[in-house]
């Protein structure tokens, strides 16, 4: 190959990437080191022009990381270390062991002379440090030698005995709630043994007739083999060094008697009453009964939120919340403990069934309000995070309990609402951000991000959390921004397919309306429902479709007849919760005045006489009471720029409910009302009984009108189920 010439090198000097890539690694190199402080600056310039940038032009930024989850992951950092419980390493074991000595982590804290917990000192974390050192050594020579191993354990088991014996003894003498003191071997004697259910039966008499201290320590022992039967080879079978449980009656026994009783020993040898609160547990913490006590109880918790955990009976479930919700004042003294049981109660919560919902949220209720505000944070946030995770898909089956949880998580609100509207900005301004996104880029992902589960139950929570509490708290600003959301998502949807999106964004409207006081203008959504353009080929009657479980209808679904029978049910029983709303107020009849124009022009050129009588009868109902305001307005003497007499106007026979417009409102709504009935009923009989079939056998579907419509193909019906998800 021929050398290149002058023009070749010239282009290969300026163009070529090796060429660019060399000069790139030489300037580096002979780049000079900035200083750490102009690097730290140079970063957070970085970070603000970053920030800008994405702030001015919001198509620069991902839509995947707009997430509903993960806006408050900062805020919950806190909450997840109680997750990783440092106290696992000696404290949730038997209490054969020596229960008065804490493990390192606990020791770590200490009590100064008034209560408060203190850092240990230099040459305490020394110590510690050493322990750590020498405890790594003895697990390196017990991998190394298990023969010395074996003989440790040999002499260990006599000290711990020894110091059971002695610590359990000076503790009894010193307390005054009649407690029997301990045998000398204590609940070693338990340990590899074969629990019965005579053995649970005797020690059950001793707690209750003499209150014994070694039969109570021994049933808890024996609880928490019970709790963790299974995860353990605890079982009968199993070789642990717990005790093993014969039979399905003991293991009844076991937790019946310590679910029922435990709480109330515990009470009964601190000297306290059944309604103490979470100052008195921490003012306990100096008492030598406490120091007794403490290990019992955290033992009883950990067993108890452990089967939380593992078990999956509702049954087992449900009573075991009830009655740990009776102790939940002992975990004050447990912090790290608290965290264990947010995270069980809100899996349970969002997971469980009725009543293991319900008292699970019971449960999530007394710890939000009983203990610190950063436990009502914690609860609030991951209770949030569980309502969003669990509503991606809807189906009829789990609509009451996604309703369950949100009324539930709105609830929870009313114990902080300044706390929960803060939450609620930082959630409702992330809606308003993803939304803006969608508006502006209009890409598949951002509109398929909107047009979910999610984002539509995420703004149907905070709809609600603002009508509870719009009289209670100052939500203005909220309110204004969540009106303004739903109305970027219909104008963001606005063909016929997202009819129930459309529903839902109309529906919000009307209950924010009605719990505010603030007129919202509806009509125009409503009334382009009437507008969409249907095929002129109109087909046979679609299967039964419930809109409650969808935000996008199929495209087969708007060939149907029942669409058009739907868009107009949809727009008249829209406007009738819209106008009995302002139905007695003094402008109602300017109000209905455009609305009647397009529903006169749409009765004209409908050409279904069953929808023409629908529409005119709405029509005659609303000018009779727009002739019944006007007539009401002409006998007044105030003048419009009076302000409590125009809000007091009709209020008394707004009260009473006779008019005209009211009764035809409650017709519509009860109408409405067993039409949804009758369709989720037709859709759960469908899903509970399929009919098999033969090849080539048709199979016919009977409506509730009686009529039958043959189905075409399994082509057909397998469409229609990936369309109605």
């Amino acid at each position: 190959m021929g050398k290149l010439g002058k023009k070749a090198r010239k282009f290969a000097k300026k163009n070529l990437q090796s060429v660019l890539k060399r000069k790139r690694k030489i300037k580096s190199t002979f780049k000079k080191k900035a200083s750490k402080k102009d690097q730290r600056d140079a970063a957070e310039n970085e970070e603000e022009n970053a920030e800008l940038s994405t702030r001015r032009n919001p198509e620069n930024g991902d839509i995947e990381d707009l997430s509903l989850e993960a806006i408050f992951s900062e805020d919950e950092s806190d909450a997840d270390e109680g997750d990783v419980d440092v106290d696992d390493s000696g404290s949730d074991g038997y209490l054969s062991e020596d229960s008065n000595c804490l493990p390192i982590a606990e020791s770590e804290i200490h009590l100064g002379e008034n209560g408060a917990a203190t850092k240990p000192s230099a040459q305490n974390q020394e110590i510690l440090l050493e322990l750590e050192n020498k405890k790594k050594k003895l697990s390196r020579l017990k991998a190394k030698d298990p023969g010395f191993s074996k003989f440790l354990e040999s002499h260990d088991k006599g000290l711990k005995s020894f110091r059971n014996e002695n610590a359990y003894s000076d503790e009894d003498e010193r307390s005054d709630d009649g407690m029997q003191s301990m045998d000398e071997d204590g609940p070693n004697v338990y340990k590899n043994k074969l629990l019965t259910s005579s053995a649970v039966n005797s020690w059950c008499h001793l707690v209750k007739e003499q209150h014994n201290a070694s039969a109570f320590i021994s049933l808890l022992n024996a609880y928490r083999a019970a709790c963790h039967y299974g995860a353990e080879s605890t079982g009968i079978l199993g070789s642990g060094s717990g005790p093993r449980i014969l039979d399905c009656e003991t293991f009844c026994k076991i937790l019946m008697f310590m679910l029922r009783e435990a709480d109330d020993v515990f009470r009964e040898m601190l000297g306290i009453s059944s309604n103490c609160k979470r100052d008195t547990i921490l003012g306990l913490k100096n008492n030598s009964k406490w120091k007794t006590v403490r290990p019992l109880i955290k033992s009883y918790l950990r067993s108890t939120l452990f089967m939380l955990k593992q078990a999956t009976d509702s049954e087992i479930l449900a009573f075991s919340l009830n009655r740990l919700r009776a102790s939940i004042v002992f975990f004050a003294a447990f912090p790290l403990l608290i965290h264990r049981l947010i995270k069980i109660g809100v899996h349970l919560w969002a997971t469980g069934e009725d009543t293991v919902s319900f008292h699970s949220f019971l449960i999530l209720q007394d710890v939000a309000s009983g203990f610190s505000s950063d436990c009502f944070d914690i609860c609030l946030i991951k209770m949030y995070k569980a309502f969003i995770g669990h509503c991606k898909f809807v189906e009829p089956a789990l609509f009451k309990h996604l309703q369950f949880l949100r009324n539930s998580f709105v609830e929870l609100c009313s114990q902080d609402l300044q706390r929960s509207s803060n939450k609620a900005k930082v959630s409702i301004n992330n809606l308003s951000r993803i939304l803006q996104l969608g508006l502006r880029i209009k890409k598949k992902e951002a509109v398929k991000k909107i047009c979910s589960w999610q984002y539509a139950n995420c703004i149907d929570l905070w709809v609600t959390f603002i009508s509870h509490y719009i009289h209670d708290y100052d939500l203005q600003p909220l309110l204004y921004i969540i009106i303004q959301i739903i109305n970027g998502m219909a104008i963001l949807f606005p063909g016929p397919r997202y009819l129930p999106l459309r529903r839902k964004c109309i529906e919000w409207l009307n209950h924010l309306s009605s719990s505010s006081g603030i007129f919202i203008p509806v009509t125009s959504l409503a009334l382009d429902v009437l507008e969409y353009k249907v095929s002129k080929e109109v087909g046979k009657p679609g299967k039964d479709f419930n809109f409650s479980s969808a935000v996008k209808l199929p495209k087969r679904w708007l060939k149907s007849r029942n669409f058009r029978e739907d868009c107009v049910f949809s727009a008249i029983e829209l406007l009738s919760v819209h106008f009995a709303q302002w139905s007695y107020h003094i402008s109602f009849p300017e109000l209905a005045t455009i609305p009647l124009i397009h529903l006169r022009k749409f009765q004209e050129k409908s050409d279904v006489e069953s929808l023409r009588r629908v529409v005119k009868r709405f029509i005659d109902v609303v000018e009779k009471n727009i002739e019944f305001v006007k007539k009401k307005r002409d006998e007044v003497a105030f003048s419009p720029n009076d302000q409590q007499s125009v809000e007091a106007f009709l209020q008394l026979e707004k009260c009473s409910g006779n008019t005209p417009f009211t009764q035809y409102y409650r017709s519509v709504m009860e109408k409405a009302a067993s039409r949804s009935l009758i369709m989720n009923g037709n859709i759960s009989f469908l899903d509970q009984k399929k009919p098999k079939r033969k090849r080539g056998q048709n199979i016919v579907d009977v409506r509730a009108n009686g009529e039958k419509v043959p189905e075409k193909s399994k082509v057909d019906q397998a469409v229609s189920v990936k369309d109605g998800k």
